[in-house]
């Protein structure tokens, strides 16, 4: 499906007082991804963010070789510059979860990034497809080393917490308590509250968080 047809439907997706009607643009991105995703992907000029959400949704629905489609994944890189797309591309690309060890080596060459949304892509990816049992303390080990200066990647690494508190709490809880814990400030006070907040996340825990909060330096 060529670019200019993409825009055409792309303009006639119904739409909500807040913008796009994400249902309506990953009901088009499955139709996008059947029919030659490549020539979109590889000829997508970025030009709205509809586009790029689109993109983030196509690589998600694409059926292909893993390593094709991790190509297309780091081409689109260079393009997320906010959270929405960002975390549009890391929870669509499920493909990872057939392919762990494949995807998971792609990942690593960014653990060390200084790029915001670079690091916040690692950590959204990790929440999103590797908090198991063979991945778990990896996981907790990437998000500690991750760059956190900015603060999509702060929230990124936070989030990410906050989800593992909700799955394996007693290494949560270890980990949070433990000096091993190189969180600076600020993502901490992030990954606190993020747990508060979360639904998955037990009363008692929330309770020991907010305790926790309050002894902490303002």
């Amino acid at each position: 499906m060529n670019l200019k047809t993409i825009k055409k439907e792309l303009a006639g997706i119904k739409r909500t007082s807040f913008g796009i009607s994400i249902p309506e643009l990953r009901k088009f991105a499955r139709k996008v991804a059947k029919n030659n995703y490549r020539e979109f992907v590889e000829n997508d000029d970025f030009s709205s963010f509809e586009l790029k959400l689109l993109h983030a949704f196509v690589l998600g629905y694409a059926k292909d070789d893993i390593e094709e489609l991790i190509r297309y994944f780091e081409a689109f890189m260079p393009q997320v510059n906010d959270w929405a797309v960002n975390d549009s591309l890391c929870q669509s690309f499920k493909i990872a979860r057939s392919y762990p060890d494949i995807f998971w080596k792609f990942l690593m060459k960014y653990k060390n990034s200084k790029k915001e949304f670079e690091s916040r892509i690692v950590s959204v990816c990790l929440l999103s497809h590797y908090l198991t049992d063979d991945y778990i303390d990896k996981v907790i080990k990437i998000l500690n080393e991750l760059n956190t200066d900015e603060y999509y990647s702060q929230m990124g690494v936070a989030w990410a917490i906050a989800t593992i508190m909700g799955k394996y709490p007693e290494k949560c809880l270890e980990y949070l308590k433990s000096d091993k814990c190189k969180l600076d400030k600020i993502t901490y006070k992030k990954s606190l509250q993020k747990i508060r907040e979360s639904y998955r996340v037990s009363e008692d825990i929330k309770n020991l968080m907010r305790r926790q909060t309050q002894t902490l330096p303002v």
